[in-house]
């Protein structure tokens, strides 16, 4: 899916997404990654079975106020171990399927909240 928007104002924006892939300003990632409105970091997480607390500690660095993780073709909650450090740092979490995660995150982005997805493809 294709999606448009107004005025990125130099901001990453998900321009569109499919069953593997993300495309941020419209540039095509095709594995995992952490997207934020300044940047777009690889993220080396395959799959949700890959999710560890290890993995997410490096969001927790990026210090957003709320982090959509996107889970891939639907939606599965990992265990609240993996995201218990995150929330402790005052981090909103939100869990949804990755095409769930892209639209939310270019809400929030547009309202110029400090926002982070995280974004698994499988």
């Amino acid at each position: 899916m294709k999606l448009h928007l107004s005025d990125a104002a130099g901001r990453s924006v998900i321009t569109g997404y499919g069953e593997d892939y993300v495309q941020v300003n419209n540039l095509r990632y095709q594995s995992s990654v952490i997207v934020t409105p300044e940047q777009v970091l690889e993220w080396p997480v395959e799959d949700f079975s890959g999710l560890t607390p290890e993995s997410l500690e490096g969001i927790r660095a990026l210090a957003p106020e709320i982090l959509l993780l996107g889970t891939g073709p639907r939606q599965r909650f990992p265990h609240p171990r993996l995201t218990a450090a995150l929330v402790q740092s005052g981090i909103g979490v939100e869990v949804m399927d990755l095409k769930a995660a892209c639209r939310t995150y270019n809400i929030l982005a547009a309202e110029s909240r400090k926002v982070a997805a995280a974004l698994l493809l499988r």
